[in-house]
């Protein structure tokens, strides 16, 4: 295995997959994850790494983006070896046509968590996306908190 800490959270509904969560120490990441914490002078072996959440829309709001947090940063906690934790989010415009209209953001949810925005940590990737002919790069900032740090 590449990455033997990682974390990967499964939801379920009965037997059915509802959702789906990851998590990595940033040091066993690719290396455009790493450069904006290295810049900052942070050590990406002290960090740990949320990587994407899926949930079906219809589960929503009940609390499993929660648990999804929760599984991961108690991993983190469990390996013992991290200060930080970490994610980054897609940057779009509030007017972005790709949102849904019934769209509600998550910057309320991970503030709440602890998490602070870092304007000054940045990266990109490319993705193709629906609508688009080919692969296009896309802006995300990463968003910080100390591990240890209670909610």
């Amino acid at each position: 295995t590449r990455a033997p800490d990682s974390a990967f959270v499964l939801a379920c509904d009965g037997e059915r997959v509802i959702g789906a969560s990851t998590g990595i120490p940033l040091d066993q990441d690719a290396p455009g994850f790493q450069s904006p914490f290295i810049a900052r002078g942070i050590d990406p072996s002290r960090v740990f790494y949320c990587g994407e959440s899926v949930l079906l829309p219809s589960y929503r709001g009940r609390g499993i983006g929660h648990a999804f947090f929760d599984a991961r940063e108690a991993h983190a906690r469990a390996l013992g070896r991290f200060d930080w934790i970490a994610f980054a989010a897609v940057d779009r415009d509030d007017g972005d046509p790709r949102r849904p209209i019934d769209h509600r953001g998550n910057e309320a949810f991970w503030t709440k968590r602890g998490y602070a925005r870092q304007p000054d940590m940045t990266m990109h990737m490319a993705w193709k996306e629906v609508g688009e002919h080919g692969a296009s790069d896309k802006p995300l900032t990463f968003w910080l908190r100390p591990l240890e740090e209670l909610r």
